[in-house]
């Protein structure tokens, strides 16, 4: 039996997570930005840390639904979101600002509003 309120919970804590990239991310115009000065690294490791937070939720969402929740939605590359988080855990010396700055521009957004319709769609 799904937990629905954990469920939407997790989701509450993904999509405040995602909401704060996209919201650290604004001033960030090209990769160099967050290499270039020290206020660049500080907001690179601040989303870092909340891409850290999205992988994990993502895989305890997967746990709480038997992995059946994130399959129903596959505009969102589940499994690159979720290995984000080890990548950057595991290899964070080796963290390419060109990548943390495609998946801010490209994939956050998308994720950000996947997360907002499974939520609406949960509370239905």
């Amino acid at each position: 039996m799904l937990d629905k309120e954990l469920v939407l919970e997790v989701l509450r804590q993904i999509e405040e997570a995602a909401q704060k990239v996209i919201d650290r991310f604004q001033v960030i115009s090209v990769p160099g930005d967050f290499t270039n000065t020290p206020a660049g690294m500080e907001k690179m490791d601040a989303i870092c840390m909340m891409l850290i937070v999205i992988g994990e939720s993502l895989k305890n969402l997967d746990k709480i639904t038997g992995q059946k929740l994130l399959s129903q939605y596959p505009e969102v590359d589940w499994l690159k979101a979720k290995g984000m988080r080890d990548i950057i855990t595991h290899h964070y010396a080796d963290i390419n600002a060109e990548t943390i700055f495609f998946t801010c521009k490209k994939k956050i957004p998308e994720l950000f509003s996947t997360i907002q319709k499974m939520t609406k769609n949960l509370k239905i």
